[in-house]
């Protein structure tokens, strides 16, 4: 058949027509589907289902189109057909019918952007029943009554987080906003996701105390309440109670028996008791943002201890007082079983004042977690807590960190995580964790990058931040210049702040085989401890020596840096003999001292100490110095071999670190390393 015969064939027997009507029907139907089937939760399987239904109809109806025709007669074969009769009975209704549905699937196309984006509003809409209590300014006369008016106000704010029919924020976030100065209370709400916000003074003048309070509608900034108290001393903790119950009743908050119960009881009935405890829990909210972390902890411990000797009744006290015992343990600053033993007595003396309260099972949680890496029982105690304290961020914070720690569960654990965010959205500690934790060893280098900036949005002077968010570049890429040049920004701005950058400057100046600049690096660290490509293990300044030495050949250097690094490190394994990280050092050490027996045995004990099944996040950290040490005595099949269980799960071995660091020099060459290496590499771009 002639090509001109065959498409005049097509046209005679409507093969066209029929095609051009299937696929306007075709669309309309691909549009009722989208839009209709998820209004019945229909899963998107069956929409697809449909869709793929409909492109495999599409030959079928063109070959019943040209083998058919529809007659009065019912269907028949086009070679049986009276062409010139059909051809007097051809109806142009089609086209309408064309139309029509054509009209109807831009009507459904318009109807289901709006309905989306209707939607979208919907869930990004503000809880009516949502508030942030801001840091009450303090109107007395005696500076140092700051840490009271902190008190009043975080009290309050407590005592509203034990209503599950609200929703608050937490102080982390709140004390972001300093009192005595004027605040947007509009864009502040805008800022922590809230309908309504709380400010208010606190004045104390010997035996009295005056506290005003008002509520404040943000969206509209109407005052929907306000009251002053001017009562005795004693009083002050009647008054939060009374403050806290008459906001959930202005905004309409169902409080059931046991939250009214918890809002009325005192902390203390002890005002120097309760000083005491509002300086210690200050101290240890900011110790782990703080260089003198230890030293803050330390000074937290020995003011909650006040506390609890005045009041041995205090049960908020012995809670903290446990997470300070446990926060020493889990820093590393003293990883011993006596300091577990504390925080267990702290949490036992918590246990008999208020066994069932959401505070003691969140204590235990963190106990029984740090301690004793006991993941599922921290899980089901912190399950308990949360229905005590169902807007407590540490909650969600804490469930996120054991999450992460076990096998498989790092998405999941983002996900707790970005709650503990919802109830604490300027919490850079969480940003900092997410960050530099989920999306990083996930490998989700873009999403690191844009938590480092909202982090950064909160904190813009935050140096360590600035160079945290240039590290990624040189992890994902391979690519130091990002790092070099906000290293040198901030040299050139802040040179003080050289010391808190110390860890990426140094990273940095390795990767680059710069070892004037790794020198300097180390002259700003002081005496502090030094991680080495954003890592969690801390080195002693003689080892940086000898890294530094290693790298440019001077053996004898090397070898004298090395040996005054193990005199430091070994008083720290002999101290805690059953610390992992500690044992990775020592065993590097070992390594750079050519103690490969010593060494390779310090490196298995460190996996056999915190292996990847049973911590995640530390194992494979012991896994990775492992394969580091193998490399340095020349064992480059077990090097090699770690490498690859490393980077099969998330982690922080990355492209940078193991293309640039001189720290694998001894593996390049070698196949195996060179193949892991570029199986780590992103994408080429595009040429632009």
């Amino acid at each position: 058949m002639k090509i001109d015969n065959f498409f005049s064939e097509l046209k005679r027997r409507n093969v066209y027509k029929v095609a051009v009507a299937y696929a306007v029907v075709g669309w309309l139907l691909v549009q009722v589907t989208t839009q209709v089937f998820p209004i019945f939760e229909i899963p998107n399987w069956a929409a697809r289902l449909v869709v793929l239904a409909i492109i495999i109809g599409f030959p079928i109806a063109l070959v019943i189109a040209w083998a058919f025709e529809l007659t009065p007669e019912g269907l028949k074969r086009t070679e049986d057909v009276d062409l010139v009769v059909q051809a007097r009975r051809k109806s142009h209704a089609w086209i309408y019918v064309a139309i029509v549905a054509a009209l109807l699937s831009m009507s459904l196309f318009f109807l289901g952007r709006f309905t989306a984006s209707t939607k979208q509003n919907g869930a990004n809409e503000v809880p009516a029943k949502s508030i942030a209590v801001l840091p009450f300014e303090n109107l007395s006369e005696e500076k140092a009554n700051a840490f009271f008016a902190d008190g009043v106000q975080d009290e309050i704010l407590t005592d509203l987080a034990k209503i599950a029919d609200l929703k608050v924020i937490s102080r982390t976030s709140v004390m972001h906003y300093k009192s005595g100065i004027a605040r947007n209370l509009r864009e502040i709400a805008g800022q922590l996701g809230v309908a309504h916000v709380v400010e208010g003074s606190v004045q104390r003048i010997g035996t009295r105390v005056r506290v005003n309070a008002q509520l404040v509608d943000a969206r509209t900034d109407r005052h929907l309440w306000g009251q002053t108290y001017d009562r005795d001393l004693a009083d002050v903790f009647a008054i939060q109670s009374e403050i806290a119950k008459t906001i959930a009743d202005q905004l309409q908050a169902k409080l059931s028996p046991g939250e009214k119960s918890a809002i009325e009881r005192p902390p203390t009935n002890d005002i120097t008791a309760f000083d005491l405890y509002t300086r210690g829990k200050n101290l240890l909210l900011t110790a782990p943002g703080s260089k003198a972390g230890k030293a803050d902890l330390l000074q937290a411990i020995d003011l909650l201890n006040q506390a609890v000797a005045r009041d041995p009744s205090f049960f908020e006290a012995y809670c903290r007082l446990a997470e300070a015992h446990d926060s020493l343990y889990n820093y590393g600053f003293d990883h011993t079983s006596a300091r577990l033993g504390l925080a267990e007595a702290a949490i036992e003396a918590a246990s008999r004042l208020r066994p069932d309260a959401g505070e003691t099972h969140l204590a235990r949680a963190r106990n029984i977690y740090q301690g004793y890496r006991d993941y599922n029982g921290a899980l089901a105690e912190l399950d308990l807590a949360r229905q005590a304290l169902p807007n407590d961020p540490r909650v969600f914070e804490l469930m996120g960190y054991i999450q992460r720690r076990q096998l498989g569960r790092f998405e999941e654990a983002t996900r707790t995580l970005e709650r503990a965010l919802e109830l604490d959205p300027r919490n850079v500690v969480v940003l900092q964790q997410i960050a530099a934790f989920n999306y990083r060893r996930l490998r989700r280098y873009s999403d690191a990058k844009s938590a480092w900036d909202r982090l950064l949005a909160i904190t813009p002077d935050d140096v360590a931040a600035k160079a945290e968010r240039a590290m990624v570049d040189f992890e994902w890429k391979g690519d130091t210049r990002p790092l070099h040049q906000m290293i040198e920004a901030i040299r050139a701005t802040n040179p003080v702040a050289a010391q808190r950058i110390a860890d990426s400057w140094i990273t940095c100046a390795l990767a680059e085989r710069d070892a004037a600049a790794a020198n300097n690096a180390l002259i700003a660290s002081g005496e502090n401890p030094i991680g080495l490509a954003s890592e969690n293990v801390s080195f002693n300044p003689p080892f940086v020596e000898g890294v530094i030495a290693r790298m440019t050949k001077d053996d004898a250097k090397a070898r004298s840096a090395f040996t005054a690094a193990r005199a430091a490190q070994e008083k720290i394994v002999q101290a805690q003999p059953n610390y992992g990280p500690a044992l990775c050092v020592l065993g590097l050490i070992d390594a750079g001292l050519a103690r490969r027996e010593e060494a390779l045995r310090e490196g298995r004990r460190a996996v056999e100490l915190l292996p990847v099944e049973k911590d995640a996040t530390e194992g494979v950290v012991m896994v990775k110095y492992l394969a580091m040490i193998a490399a340095w005595v020349d064992e480059k099949d077990l090097a090699c071999e770690q490498i690859a269980i490393a980077i099969r799960r998330p982690s922080n071995l990355s492209y940078g670190d193991l293309k640039l660091l001189p720290l694998w020099d001894p593996l390049r060459g070698d196949p195996r390393f060179e193949q892991i290496v570029a199986s780590l590499a992103p994408p080429e771009e595009p040429p632009k």
